[in-house]
C-alpha cells in the first residue's frame, strides 16, 4: 500500500483529494504547512486554517502534521517578491511557493519520512508516457492551474498526486457535501499564497520605502503622484489616485532611474505588444525542435494566445504572438502549451 502524505489546506480541494485517497486504499496522512504568521495586530488567516484542517483530518480519522517552514518561506518567496518589485519588475510568489515551498521542502521531507508521494488539490493532471510525466491542463481550462505548476520538474512531477485533476469544481463541492466534510461549503482563499487576501500597496511598504514623485500620460503631463514606481504592473489600474479624467487610465510604463510612472488609456499602443522574450528556461518533460507552434498564457486565467516561439542566443527564446497582448509585464512567468494543452515550457519574461 502506498503512503501519500496529502497537502491539507484550508480549501475544500485538498479536504476532498484527502478523501479520495483514502477511498481508494491508499495509506493517507495529513500535513499541513505553517509558512507565515502575520503580526499580532493583523488578522491571520493561518490560525483560523490550521483549526480547519485539524477537523477535516479527524473527520476523515487520519493522521495529522504540521510542518515549520515560516524561514524557508521568508527566504524563497517573499524576499524573491520583494526584490522582484524593488527591481522593478512583476514577481509571480505563487509559482515560487509550488517549486520551492510546496514540491521541494514539503516533499523531500514526506520522502525522507518514508512516504511514497505527496498530493494536493491542484486542479492540473499528471500523465506518464514510457518513464515521462507529463503536465496537462484541468478539464475546466478557465480555472486550471497549471500555470502555478510551471517550474516543477521531471523528479517533482514523478512524485506528486493531483486527486482532483480529472473533476470539475462543481463536482468537488458535491463529493465534499455528500461525504459531509467539514470544510464542504468554505469559500475559496484568494490573495497571497499562505499569506491571504491582503492590500498588496501596505504589505510592500514593510520592506520597501516609498518615494512620492510624478505620474504622467504619454505626452509627459503630470497628471498626479503615486507612492513609488516600483509598487506598479503594467496594466495596473488600482491605486492610481487621479481625479477629473474622462476615461479610465492603465500603468504603460515604468521610469525606474527618475521614479517616474506612465499612464495611457486601454487604446494606448504603448499597452500592446505582438512579442516577448523569456528567459531562465524550463523545459517541464523534453526539449521540442523550435520555430514551435504553440500556446501561451502570460497571467493565470488568461485564455490561450496561440503564438510561434523561436530559439534565439544566449539562452533566451522569443514568442511572437497570432495577435497583440496586452499590459505585459517583466518578471512575470509565461508558461507555453502544445495543441494537446501539455504544458512544455516556461520562462521569466524579460
Amino acid at each position: 500500500m502506498k503512503k501519500i502524505l496529502v497537502w491539507l489546506s484550508w480549501w475544500v480541494d485538498s479536504a476532498v483529494s484527502a478523501y479520495l485517497l483514502k477511498k481508494q486504499g491508499y495509506d493517507v496522512t495529513a500535513g499541513f504547512m505553517i509558512n507565515y504568521l502575520a503580526p499580532e495586530w493583523e488578522y491571520c488567516p493561518t490560525l483560523e486554517d490550521i483549526e480547519v484542517a485539524k477537523e477535516v483530518a479527524a473527520y476523515l480519522d487520519i493522521p495529522f502534521f504540521t510542518f515549520d517552514y515560516i524561514d524557508e518561506y521568508e527566504k524563497k518567496v517573499l524576499n524573491y517578491m520583494y526584490e522582484g518589485y524593488k527591481n522593478g519588475i512583476t514577481p509571480n510568489p505563487d509559482i515560487m511557493c509550488n517549486s520551492e515551498i510546496k514540491f521541494k521542502i514539503f516533499l523531500d521531507e514526506a520522502l525522507a519520512h518514508g512516504f511514497d508521494k505527496v498530493a494536493t488539490g491542484h486542479y492540473a493532471q499528471i500523465e506518464e508516457k514510457n518513464g515521462i510525466f507529463y503536465l496537462k491542463k484541468w478539464i475546466d481550462k478557465n480555472k486550471d492551474q497549471s500555470y502555478f505548476l510551471a517550474w516543477l520538474s521531471q523528479y517533482q512531477l514523478s512524485k506528486s498526486v493531483f486527486p482532483i485533476g480529472h473533476l470539475e469544481k462543481s463536482e468537488v463541492r458535491k463529493i465534499a457535501l455528500e461525504a459531509g466534510l467539514p470544510n464542504a461549503t468554505r469559500k475559496d482563499s484568494q490573495g497571497i499564497c499562505f499569506v491571504g487576501k491582503v492590500d498588496l500597496s501596505d504589505f510592500l511598504e514593510k520592506k520597501i520605502e516609498h518615494k512620492v514623485w510624478n505620474i504622467v500620460d504619454t505626452s509627459g503631463k503630470i497628471l498626479g503622484q503615486h507612492k513609488w514606481v516600483f509598487y506598479y504592473t503594467i496594466g495596473q489600474r488600482k491605486w492610481l489616485d487621479i481625479g477629473g479624467l474622462k476615461q479610465p487610465v492603465f500603468v504603460v510604463k515604468k521610469d525606474l532611474e527618475n521614479n517616474i510612472l506612465v499612464v495611457g488609456t486601454s487604446q494606448d499602443m504603448d499597452l500592446f505588444q505582438d512579442e516577448l522574450v523569456i528567459k531562465n528556461i524550463h523545459f517541464l518533460s523534453q526539449p521540442v525542435s523550435f520555430p514551435f507552434s504553440g500556446k501561451a498564457k502570460i497571467r493565470y486565467r488568461q485564455d490561450d494566445q496561440g503564438c510561434e516561439i523561436f530559439e534565439e542566443k544566449w539562452e533566451k527564446y522569443r514568442v511572437k504572438f497570432k495577435e497583440k497582448q496586452r499590459a505585459i509585464a517583466s518578471g512575470q512567468i509565461c508558461a507555453l502549451y502544445d495543441e494537446n494543452d501539455f504544458l512544455i515550457m516556461s520562462g521569466i519574461i524579460e
